[in-house]
């Protein structure tokens, strides 16, 4: 074969290859196009616009960060219905998640006559043993069924706190439900009565500790409300209730409904209680005050079923009588209306007949006016001295001729109405009774109103002017926790309990302060404080704490001595370990050398191997002070 035939066939075999090479790149081009771009729109019609596409031939490349390992999976199966999954090479990668979230550590605590359960998830730290333990110690041993749980996460800040105070609360809630958490305690409970209600919630939160929220359902029983009392009054353009009564919450409503209509725009404390006289007691209530909204001025008075409306002077008549022969009809049957337009008064021959008993806020009582007869002004002051002291009743009352009938009764009753107020007077009148003053009791007027419709009849008028002030409230006005510390610190601010040198016995200045302080404590009430001991640091380190304990044992026995509340007291020596001043100078080492008094807050306190947390007992320190005072030279400026 000729040359040039061999050079064209090969040139003709090289010319096909380059030519199916340019179609094989061509197609693969068209191929990488086509799968780039179904691929892109496939995953952004799935919405999973992070993943980036890139080919390279038959392969296809997945790359981005994906939000979740949920999210990865989505890409390559949406990748996957484009593409056979063979070809899908994956270069994605997935966010770092954040930690978990810890789970809600909350504890249940049901106390009944069966005992205590426990119930909830607590923090692996949490010391369930000592847990039951000091639960025991409250409840008096109680059985304790522990159904709890725990998960190893941290420890919430306000937890110690808030399970702290939970079971220091226990204490005192012989059948409750305590649910705690970091953040709140819950307390669900039952009183004996409305006053135990009362002192139980001033106390609950009073002892809270700060930065957790409490909330409280504390449910008293329904008193038993004899006579079954409402008495509203309208009385220049002014609305309100003397004494305020109802079966339920619904009657209440109607009530307080009308009462509104009739021009009543201040909080009304009204009770729910029983010993209603009917079960329509809202109805015949609510249609009393209308009438009287109706005459304008007056007074309408509920004692049980009977209903005294007593209009003001100077109602016409036939308004008078419209009014009250509506309200007649209305009634529902059982109530019984007595309804009085008093006569205008005559003046020809002013009865000047007085009989006014003054209560001072020092306790004392005045008594003066007239009484009808020498046996009269005996009862009187008998009462008087039976109701307050003997020591603090004064009467100047002489006996007088022409009283009205039933003045006596009258004035006994003015020294029982006394007798519910703080401070203040009742005035005695033929044509009025009226009782003001102050008080610490929010129930106070309808007391007195109750006891005056009891005592005094259907038509009698009275007024009721009686002013409910906090700082008289016994539970109310009881200083808080951290304002009986505060005033204790200021008590020391200038002057300092004291001993005699190198001992535990406190001298007479230190008892001075003692029984100042004392005072204080004894208006606090329940309070839980440490009284710590500190020392300066000459002598050795060991005879130092022993002095303190002994010291701070010392002052808490002087508190017992002086009728102070002191369970809930601990006395602690911390020697010379926390000192204030420089223990170089006289004037540091003066000022190191203290007693200090401090709310012990709702923490845990470590305990030492005996499982007690006040260091050592009372006979133990006694016998380490002696032991002190014998190497007494090495330590007598402590």
């Amino acid at each position: 074969m000729r040359l040039s035939s061999i050079v064209t066939i090969s040139a003709t075999f090289v010319l096909a290859a380059a030519l199916s090479l340019v179609a094989a790149r061509f197609s693969v081009t068209v191929i990488e196009e086509t799968t780039h771009t179904a691929v892109n729109h496939r995953l952004e019609d799935r919405g999973i616009q992070w993943a980036t596409v890139d080919t390279n031939g038959l392969q296809i490349f997945l790359a981005g960060t994906a939000p979740s390992e949920a999210q990865r999976f989505k890409a390559l199966s949406t990748a996957g219905t484009v593409v056979d999954a063979a070809r899908i090479i994956d270069q994605m990668l997935v966010a770092e998640q954040a930690e978990i979230e810890p789970p809600r550590f909350s504890i249940e605590i049901l106390r009944n006559d069966s005992g205590v359960s426990l119930i909830g998830l607590t923090p692996e730290d949490t010391d369930r043993a000592e847990l039951v333990a000091e639960i025991a110690a409250v409840t008096q041993d109680e059985e304790i069924t522990d159904f709890l749980e725990t998960a190893d996460y941290p420890v919430p800040e306000t937890w110690g706190a808030a399970l702290d105070y939970a079971v220091a609360m226990l204490e005192r809630l012989p059948r409750a439900k305590i649910s705690v958490d970091a953040e709140r305690v819950g307390i669900t409970a039952m009183a004996d009565s409305a006053a135990d209600k009362r002192s139980l919630e001033t106390d609950l939160a009073r002892e809270a500790p700060s930065g957790v929220r409490l909330a409280l359902d504390i449910s008293a029983p329904r008193p038993v409300i004899t006579p079954f009392t409402l008495r509203f009054l309208i009385e220049d353009g002014k609305a309100r209730f003397d004494a305020c009564s109802a079966d339920s919450a619904a009657a209440l409503e109607k009530i307080l409904t009308a009462a509104g209509k009739a021009g009543l725009r201040r909080k009304a404390e009204c009770v729910i209680g029983l010993g209603v006289p009917s079960p329509k007691w809202g109805d015949a209530a609510a249609q009393a005050i209308t009438a009287l909204a109706e005459l304008g001025a007056g007074s309408v008075t509920f004692s049980d079923a009977d209903i005294s409306l007593v209009a003001a002077r100077g109602t016409p008549q036939d308004t008078f009588d419209d009014v009250v022969g509506r309200l007649e009809n209305a009634l529902p049957e059982v109530f019984a209306l007595h309804a009085v337009l008093p006569e205008p008064p005559d003046e020809s021959e002013p009865d000047k007949s007085e009989f006014v008993a003054t209560l001072s806020p020092e306790g004392l009582v005045q008594i003066r006016g007239r009484l009808a007869s020498e046996d009269s002004r005996d009862t009187v002051a008998s009462l008087a001295k039976a109701r307050f002291s003997s020591d603090a009743v004064h009467t100047t009352a002489r006996v007088a001729e022409g009283l009205p009938g039933g003045w006596s009764r009258r004035v006994l009753t003015g020294i029982e109405a006394l007798a519910l107020l703080s401070n203040g007077a009742v005035t005695v009148t033929p044509d009025e009774f009226k009782v003001v003053g102050n008080t610490g009791r929010k129930e106070a007027s309808a007391d007195i109103s109750a006891l005056l419709s009891n005592k005094l009849g259907k038509a009698a008028q009275f007024s009721i002017d009686v002013t409910y002030q906090e700082d008289l409230d016994p539970v109310a006005s009881k200083p808080t926790p951290q304002e009986c510390e505060a005033r204790i610190a200021e008590v020391q601010a200038d002057r300092k309990i004291n001993f005699e040198p190198g001992s535990s016995n406190v001298n007479p200045s230190g008892a001075k302060i003692l029984d100042e302080i004392a005072e204080i404590l004894k208006e606090c009430g329940e309070i839980r404080m440490e009284i710590g001991g500190h020392t300066d640091s000459q002598g050795r380190e060991v005879m130092n704490q022993r002095l303190s304990q002994a010291r701070a044992r010392a002052v808490l026995n002087e508190l017992r001595m002086r009728r102070v509340l002191t369970s809930s007291f601990t006395a602690k020596g911390y020697g010379e370990s926390q000192p204030i001043a420089d223990n170089e100078s006289e004037e540091g080492r003066e000022a190191n050398r203290r007693i200090e008094f401090k709310l012990v807050r709702p923490e845990k306190i470590a305990q030492n191997g005996d499982g007690e947390a006040d260091g050592p007992s009372e006979d133990t320190a006694e016998q380490e002070a002696a032991a002190e005072t014998e190497e007494g030279a090495t330590n007598e400026q402590n």
